[in-house]
């Protein structure tokens, strides 16, 4: 079986709490964990303390001076592991427990992202596994999007078992994350993925005075 070759316009997505989304247009669009924790964390926080704290000095190794918590991190797919580990709330890294139903999927077409990074000098990266690891491999070039093992990405088994046709993990692979340096703007979000209708008409209301009205979908099948 081959391997799974890079979509044509590869999606990036980024998970939030629909109670963050006020703020997250008020500030004109997703602030690094850098940023976040300086002014005292995001009003619904479903991340890992503790990861979050390592990533702060974690280096994205292919650029100088930058480190993964100094990015706005993002996942090549929706569904992603970290949203399962939220559904099963069963980790002691993680303090919330409100299960998956009011977490949103903030999506975004990758190469217009890095079209807008690159106008605005600001840096951009991927990794091939989790960022948040010390063995991460980066890369900061589109032409080395194949280095992603694209088929982990669209697996749907992550069990310990499950490996691609290049013979990885598929829990790694799965993983990878799309970095941006700094800020990732309001304005690049073109589509929002929710699980209910009820969280739907929350979404749409939080965005209804925003400058740009990304597309809201139910997307039963985003969530596990």
């Amino acid at each position: 079986m081959g391997m799974r070759l890079p979509p044509e316009n590869p999606r990036v997505f980024h998970i939030t709490h629909v109670d963050n989304l006020p703020d997250i247009i008020s500030g004109g669009g997703l602030i690094s964990d850098a940023a976040l924790m300086a002014c005292g964390g995001p009003k619904a926080s479903i991340g890992m303390g503790r990861i979050k704290q390592r990533r702060l000095s974690l280096p994205v190794s292919c650029h100088t001076d930058l480190k993964v918590g100094d990015c706005v991190p993002f996942y090549f797919c929706p569904r992603s592991i970290m949203l399962f580990v939220i559904q099963c709330a069963n980790s002691p890294d993680l303090a919330y427990r409100g299960g998956q139903g009011p977490i949103v999927h903030l999506e975004a077409d990758l190469n217009e992202v890095v079209r807008w990074a690159n106008s605005q000098r600001r840096r951009w990266a991927f990794s091939l596994s989790n960022a948040g690891t010390s063995y991460a491999r980066f890369h900061n070039s589109l032409t080395d999007l194949g280095e992603i093992d694209w088929d982990a990405i669209v697996s749907n088994d992550f069990s310990n078992g499950s490996h691609t046709p290049r013979g990885l993990p598929v829990k790694e692979g799965k993983q990878a994350e799309f970095l941006l340096e700094g800020l990732f703007p309001w304005s690049l979000v073109r589509r929002i993925g929710v699980a209910s209708q009820a969280i739907a008409a929350k979404t749409r209301a939080a965005i209804a005075n925003a400058a740009n009205a990304p597309q809201v979908m139910v997307c039963p099948g985003w969530y596990f």
